[in-house]
């Protein structure tokens, strides 16, 4: 039996309570967590690239082997209630860290909308605005950094 979700659940329950398809629902599907990124050594600053993990489909914005990520790509960091550096480092559009933070979901988010497409239409996606990692060598992440992601 598939259980329906309560309306609204992201309001009433921190996410630690929330089920495994209320957790899941969260993620609006903007693909800004598959970025690469860059750490200032010496501020701990996080900068985001325009540079996405491979597994990322780069059109539809979704992992490509969800399920067995952290096998393929051991430092993918997977998102939990305990996982609190994963969740530090999302974008400050992140569902997930906004709750965290206590903050309400944006207005372009397909649970607040009902679409799926709002997160494309408000410009938040990125489809369109990246490349994969399997084109570039690594150490030219440095002359793909952008600024149009921050955790901030």
């Amino acid at each position: 039996m598939v259980r329906l979700m309560q309306d609204n659940f992201w309001e009433t329950k921190q996410l630690s309570e929330m089920t495994a398809q209320e957790w899941e629902s969260l993620c609006d599907g903007c693909g800004r967590c598959c970025l690469n990124k860059l750490e200032d050594e010496d501020t701990g600053e996080i900068y985001f690239t325009n540079v996405t993990c491979k597994l990322l489909d780069t059109e539809k914005c979704c992992c490509t082997d969800y399920n067995n990520r952290k096998v393929s790509m051991p430092d993918c960091m997977i998102l939990s209630v305990d996982n609190k550096a994963a969740l530090e480092v999302m974008p400050s559009t992140c569902a997930y860290r906004l709750l965290q933070l206590g903050e309400p979901l944006p207005e372009w988010h397909p649970l607040i909308t009902g679409n799926k497409e709002s997160v494309i239409e408000a410009g938040i996606s990125i489809s369109g605005k990246v490349i994969s990692e399997e084109y570039i060598h690594y150490t030219q992440l440095p002359e793909h950094l952008i600024n149009w992601i921050t955790t901030k």
